[in-house]
């Protein structure tokens, strides 16, 4: 729970590359301009399962699951989960 509150806390530093936002957007198929602030909400949700493994943590809300680089904040890539 505190490592869950340690990404909350930090939203506001959360970013992408050129290359990340083309990438999140090809992956999970959505056309939003501000892909960051898109997944930001996503994040925030109360949905939100949040876990740090290694360098990275991991999202999964809904059908979406957001990697993000644990020490600078950078959002690597988002994928479509299947859902069972």
């Amino acid at each position: 729970m505190e490592q869950e509150n340690l990404l909350l806390q930090n939203l506001d530093q959360l970013h992408t590359t050129v290359m990340g936002v083309e990438r999140i957007r090809r992956n999970l198929q959505i056309s939003e301009e501000d892909v960051v602030a898109w997944c930001r909400k996503l994040i925030a949700s109360p949905q939100a399962v949040i876990q740090r493994r290694g360098k990275n943590w991991y999202v999964l809300t809904g059908d979406c699951r957001i990697t993000i680089n644990a020490h600078s904040y950078t959002m690597i890539t988002a994928h479509r989960e299947k859902l069972e």
